[in-house]
């Protein structure tokens, strides 16, 4: 089958690349030059396990192409994707410029069927919109022919996208025509061979089920926050109720980890889109996401909180070692990472800081830039020389297991704030380090 991918971005190369994998002819376009330019080249513009080496495969079989150039995207996939970004506005909408723009390309440029589909996350009524935007440059065309727009949401894991394509928990199609159905259904069906798992909806719900997902997901999260600053004052370890609690099947153990805060491409965006859209379109004030916002921007300074109690609030010359820039393991993503916050905070109060992290240093020195109050270290036990305390933020797996009787003799004082919970408290204290985990 022939597809086109519009965007090639976290979803679109993703998305992109395992659809080759299995034997389509997929034409990915980007309108950035750079980014093209480099997976021609053979590299790839993101970090995701497992992505390079099945992008280089799939080129080199001759069924994954890229481009910059639109009309030749257009006609080439009779399903097209659109993949593009979907940041927010300043008042927390999604901004649909780039969905838009794609659609209005498609229908400048379309001379046969297209399945228009909306692979970005999206506010309910994109797809109206993405429809009404064809059919207007079909009309200045004065052409006439058929299409369909689908909602196919994507439920990727930064860090296990590839994975979780090539086996998907479910496929989400929203359509409300036979043919669209009928082709989603061909497209997907050597992804899901042991048993089905597409799900057929209208639009609309599909559009919706993509932010009530990430929106549960980030309750989850800043509920068992909450609990955990609520057990480190009552005397209790956040970690015995996690197990407590999450025994109970009906709740099970996944995504209640307490930590300093969410961040990424997604959960902050989607529930800020959600509440958004909730109030612009219902007239609803949705009081549990804003909570759930609320929780973890305040999260994120539970590390500063806890670091100024110990030193005071001006940190002037106090030095920190940083372990983890990326919001997760995995990932070079820092959009909207639980370190950024607290590098700003630590700057403010005056503090030098050297960082560590296996993928995210290139990303963060764009961020930052030539911030003379950051350095950083190639390795993560070397980060820790001449510092005050380590900071941990990030659950990279090469943390699990430390050494922590080099990680006191390396900082000049024996401090350990664990935005994660890595270690057993219990063990880090015996071996002579002050300890500070969230909620234990």
């Amino acid at each position: 089958m022939k597809i086109t991918v519009v965007g090639t971005g976290y979803v679109g190369l993703v998305s992109g690349a395992c659809m080759a994998e299995v034997g389509n002819d997929v034409l990915c376009l980007d309108l950035d030059a750079a980014k093209i330019r480099t997976l021609l080249e053979g590299g790839i513009p993101i970090h995701e396990p497992g992505l390079l080496e099945m992008v280089r495969r799939n080129v080199a079989a001759g069924r994954l192409h890229f481009t910059t150039n639109v009309e030749q995207a257009v006609q080439h996939g009779t399903i097209q994707f659109i993949a593009v970004g979907t940041p927010p506005d300043e008042d927390g909408s999604a901004d649909l410029k780039y969905v838009l723009a794609a659609a209005r390309n498609i229908g400048r440029l379309m001379t046969d069927y297209k399945v228009v589909v909306d692979k970005s996350t999206v506010p309910v009524g994109t797809g109206d919109l993405v429809k009404a935007a064809i059919v207007e440059e079909l009309g200045k065309r004065g052409f006439e022919t058929q299409f369909s727009v689908v909602s196919n949401p994507e439920f990727l894991k930064e860090g296990a996208a590839v994975e979780d394509f090539m086996r998907p928990d479910r496929i989400v199609v929203g359509a409300d025509n036979e043919q669209a159905i009928f082709l989603m259904r061909a497209l997907y069906a050597p992804f899901q061979r042991n048993h089905e798992r597409l799900i057929v909806t209208d639009v609309r719900s599909a559009e919706l089920t993509k932010y009530a997902a990430n929106a549960m997901l980030a309750t989850r999260i800043s509920f068992m926050n909450e609990l955990a600053n609520l057990a480190e004052k009552l005397g209790a370890d956040i970690e015995m109720v996690r197990q407590g609690i999450g025994s109970d099947p009906r709740i099970g153990y996944d995504f209640l980890y307490p930590g300093c805060g969410y961040g990424g491409s997604c959960f902050p965006k989607d529930v800020k889109a959600l509440i958004k859209t909730a109030s612009d379109k219902a007239g609803m004030e949705l009081k549990v996401l804003g909570a759930v916002e609320e929780v973890n921007d305040a999260q994120k300074r539970v590390l500063t909180h806890k670091i100024t109690r110990h030193f005071g609030a001006d940190l002037t010359g106090k030095h920190f070692a940083l372990w983890g820039l990326a919001f997760k393991p995995n990932t070079d993503d820092m959009r909207d990472a639980p370190s950024r916050a607290l590098l700003d905070d630590l700057f403010a109060a005056g503090a030098t800081v050297t960082a560590y992290d296996p993928v995210a240093m290139p990303e963060a020195k764009r961020i930052f830039g030539d911030e003379p109050r950051l350095r950083y270290s190639s390795k993560a036990m070397d980060a820790l020389d001449s510092a005050d305390a380590l900071v941990i933020v990030t659950e990279w797996k090469e943390f699990r297991s430390a050494d922590m009787d080099t990680i006191k003799q390396k900082l000049k004082t024996p401090l350990v704030f664990d935005g994660r919970n890595l270690y057993d408290p219990k063990f880090v204290r015996s071996r002579g380090i002050n300890y500070f985990p969230i909620g234990r």
